[in-house]
């Protein structure tokens, strides 16, 4: 046996085995994406009794339903990687990275740091883990690098019970709560009995202890592990040409002044937001964020130019499938002869086999079910709460606990559907069965830990 082969574990057989499995038969997320429009079709005519024609008018009538958002995770995308490369940025990652010397520590650093991020914001923690498991792969040596980007995703199993859960922060609101409900919720409901309950902070707390240890001992031995040559993350930098030599428009282009003139206007609006609005992040703030603190780091706007255009290369993948994960949502949400949409009769189902005990067990394995064809945190909050707020009501369950299923239910499956993982693999380079096989293991060991929870509190 070779010095560096080491027998493996039971769990890194098993990881293993799921990696091997996805690397060989996952395609790559677009034609998972066609795939799944193809089965939602066949399956909605006979279980809704819709018509051929009346599902494609409702897969084409959703299909741009998606392109606002589109354009927002893009800008994810294109604007955490224009402050990532920014030297001064790189510096910081690199004193943090720099905590972790071995493959081990490496991965739990990152599921840790991507965890947290993700819990504050789901934007913010799905661009900081991608870009922060980047620079950690240029510092640690033998860390597989699939791995250490599965971490970074696994992170985002969090969001949902976190300070920017869509589906909490819903039902806090109260907009339309008793129409969204059908009913069956009238006032709003706090986020101490939601985000901060005993319950949801004991999920947390224990995923929080087991996922990153979880991850850390997947790590495969040696003769299994993938590293990537490091010269491949780096960014190609461009000549600059020198001061005396410049044209009038070159020396614009090269400003400094013009970039800290920009930058502090945008900083004015961004404290005076946070001032204003306290820390309510979203999509929209956490791009302005970072675009403006990009534009301060990088110096001139040349620069900040030239970063763009390579981030933007990263976002083929979100342009071509969003659309088509909008149009599933379409077929899903469609209405038929008998008042019910295929979402509706997935939550019914569930909705049977439950009692008082169990409704938040099978409604959090519900949500997981219609989050693989609805993978957005509002349309499952507008799919599932008519349905299982008033039936979760029925049977005396607390409102606050249904809805916290919802939604971790909605974050669960995410670490089997490629739709969020995009922008993560855009930033890594990755392909989405490079990662999955791993996420598997992260879905059956948070699946166990979510469960328990609802059935014990």
């Amino acid at each position: 046996m070779n010095t560096l082969e080491q027998k493996q574990t039971a769990l890194q057989k098993i990881s293993q085995f799921f990696v091997i499995l996805l690397q060989r038969f996952l395609p790559d997320p677009f034609i998972f994406a066609i795939v799944l429009t193809l089965v939602v079709f066949l399956l909605v005519m006979p279980i809704t009794g819709q018509r051929p024609m009346q599902v494609v008018n409702a897969w084409a009538g959703g299909f741009w339903n998606l392109l606002s958002f589109s354009m927002q995770m893009a800008m994810v995308v294109v604007t955490g990687h224009a402050m990532a490369s920014a030297p001064a940025f790189k510096r910081k990652l690199a004193m943090l990275a720099g905590v972790a010397k071995t493959p081990g520590q490496a991965i739990v650093l990152v599921t840790a740091i991507s965890a947290l991020a993700c819990w504050i914001n789901w934007g913010f923690g799905l661009v900081v883990g991608a870009i922060f498991a980047r620079e950690i792969a240029t510092r640690v040596k033998g860390v597989d690098y699939r791995l250490l980007i599965a971490s970074a995703y696994s992170g985002f199993l969090f969001w949902h019970g976190g300070l920017s859960g869509s589906i909490p922060l819903a039902i806090a609101g109260g907009k339309d709560i008793a129409v969204v409900t059908n009913g069956a919720v009238t006032a709003p409901i706090p986020t101490s009995e939601t985000i901060f309950s005993a319950m949801n902070l004991t999920i947390l707390a224990v995923m929080f202890v087991t996922i990153p240890l979880l991850n850390r001992l997947m790590h495969p031995a040696p003769q299994d592990t993938i590293t990537i040559d490091t010269a491949l993350l780096d960014e190609p930098e461009e000549a600059k040409p020198a001061r005396a030599n410049m044209t009038p428009a070159e020396r614009l282009e090269n400003s400094r002044l013009l970039s800290w003139l920009l930058g502090i206007m945008g900083f004015a609006y961004i404290i005076y937001y946070f001032v204003t609005k306290g820390f309510a992040l979203n999509l929209n703030i956490v791009n302005f964020t970072f675009l403006f603190t990009a534009i301060l780091l990088h110096g001139t706007p040349k620069s900040l130019l030239n970063s763009v255009s390579q981030g933007a290369r990263n976002c083929a993948g979100i342009l071509l499938q969003f659309p088509f994960y909008a149009g599933i949502m379409g077929m899903m949400t469609a209405v038929g002869s008998g008042g019910e949409s295929f979402a509706g009769v997935i939550s019914q189902l569930f909705v049977s086999i439950s009692n008082e005990t169990t409704f938040p067990l099978f409604t959090f394995l519900s949500a997981g079910v219609v989050n693989f064809f609805v993978p957005s945190g509002g349309g499952q909050w507008a799919v599932q709460a008519p349905i299982m707020m008033p039936a979760g009501a029925a049977l005396g369950v607390d409102a606050a606990k249904t809805a916290m299923a919802i939604a971790w239910g909605d974050a669960w499956t995410n670490m089997i559907q490629p739709f969020w993982a995009l922008p993560a693999l855009a930033i890594a380079g990755l392909g989405a069965k490079d990662v999955m096989g791993y996420c598997i293991m992260a879905l059956l060991g948070s699946g166990v830990i979510i469960s328990a929870g609802f059935l014990l509190f």
